[in-house]
């Protein structure tokens, strides 16, 4: 296991480099010119030039990477040139926050998820299946945004249950907290729910076409033993993979989410970075985002082989 591990880490090292370096070119292609934009309406030329050599901006694009990259490798992700505060202090601020909302609405997935799957995948050809496979094509289609403003319209203006938006610490007030994220991890877990069904269903109807499946049948085995113990452990791999990789999108992804909510997550300090022309904060959050892909890839890969030792070679 020890050097399975190490073998994905040799692979997953050269990709974060290869990352880096897409993230810090593409972001340079942007229009506009961050030392104007903070040099105020007067754009007094002296200011521009001294704003542009104090954040490195008029050396070569390959003395900024090298800069840029160095001091990641020792933490350091940077000054904001909006906020003026340690990048990496506001990345250990928003990020809780972004992978709370994204656990409870991954949570959210696999309780709906996996559950109507299995169901609808037993009773295939049934009117079990059909509402499954209906509620999650329509779980697919419904756009966040849309979502989200109803439930705003439906919980919060017009019933009064649930805050329109906002957000409390976990720690600050726990039930509180739990209120306010409650309608953003739905809305964030809908369409990911809606994957993990279609995933879970397609793998199952596999696995219960496999041989040993008619074996254990043939025993003389109940059903609900012959799913549990063979069909369900071997059709829930490819549902791992599914799942830590739309994890990961939904780290880096919940944006739109959360500025319909208003919470002060990874997703608004992009926004809020690219807005700004605060590349130094974009290309932190991204890196770190694409790290944090990586390595839920990695735990998916140790599942697989948790799950299936024969899958270790």
């Amino acid at each position: 296991m020890f050097l399975f591990i190490l073998r994905r880490l040799a692979i997953a090292i050269p990709t974060l480099l290869l990352v880096s370096i897409l993230v810090f070119g593409l972001l340079k292609l942007l229009p506009g010119d961050p030392a104007i934009a903070l040099a105020g309406e007067d754009r007094d030329p002296a200011v521009i030039e001294f704003l542009r050599h104090k954040y490195m901006l008029d050396q070569p694009l390959y003395t900024q990477y090298v800069h840029w990259l160095w001091g990641i490798l020792q933490g350091d992700f940077g000054l904001s040139i909006r906020t003026k505060l340690p990048i990496g202090e506001m990345i250990l601020e928003k990020l809780p926050v972004t992978i709370q909302l994204s656990v409870m609405a991954m949570i959210l997935a696999l309780v709906i998820g996996i559950p109507a799957g299995v169901i609808a995948a037993l009773k295939r050809g049934t009117p079990v299946d059909y509402g499954v496979s209906i509620l999650g094509l329509a779980g697919l289609s419904v756009p966040s945004f849309w979502l989200g403003i109803m439930l705003i319209l439906a919980f919060a203006v017009k019933l009064g249950w649930l805050p329109s938006g906002g957000y409390v610490g976990l720690f600050d007030s726990p039930l509180d907290n739990l209120r306010y994220m409650l309608m953003p991890s739905i809305v964030l877990g809908t369409a990911a729910a809606a994957i993990v069904m279609r995933h879970t269903r397609s793998s199952m109807l596999q696995t219960l076409r496999q041989d040993y499946v008619r074996t254990a049948r043939a025993k003389g085995l109940k059903e609900r033993i012959v799913v549990i113990r063979h069909v369900l452990r071997n059709g829930l791999i490819p549902v791992v993979t599914v799942s830590s990789l739309h994890f990961g999108e939904l780290l880096s992804g919940a944006v739109l989410t959360e500025q319909v909510f208003g919470i002060p997550g990874f997703g608004k300090m992009v926004v809020d970075g690219v807005f700004g022309r605060d590349y130094a904060v974009v290309q932190a959050v991204v890196l770190c985002s694409s790290a944090m892909f990586l390595l839920l890839n990695l735990f998916a890969d140790i599942a697989y082989v948790i799950l299936s030792p024969r899958l270790r070679g």
